[in-house]
């Protein structure tokens, strides 16, 4: 991974596991339960867990839960769907949790 020059690389804060590029980064705005989450466009080493129907601030969504492909740790969520056309942008698209991740240079 870290051949690629594309720094920063955002890590798993518990386990140093790779989890996205800088390149990947969307959005430093969003809110999650431990405060504030960056939406990614790509997230690697992190499988997913079971979808579920979610009400979040902006509207009801199909959701997934990512966590580290190496610890285990939850990190946030995968936008499966938006029930609301306004919100069809974030569908795909990855909400880590800021306290959860490490910024390597």
């Amino acid at each position: 991974m870290a051949e690629s020059g594309d720094y920063p690389l955002y890590s798993c804060r518990n386990c140093r596991n790779p989890l996205a590029f800088h390149s990947d980064l969307l959005s430093k705005t969003f809110k999650a339960k431990s405060g504030q989450a960056y939406m990614f466009s790509h997230v690697m080493n992190i499988v997913l867990g079971q979808k579920e129907d979610k009400k979040m601030i902006t509207g009801m969504y199909t959701v997934a839960g990512i966590f580290c492909s190496n610890c285990g740790r939850e990190l946030g969520w995968k936008y499966v769907r938006a029930f609301d056309p306004s919100q069809r942008f974030k569908e795909g698209n990855f909400i880590v949790e800021k306290l959860k991740l490490l910024k390597e240079y």
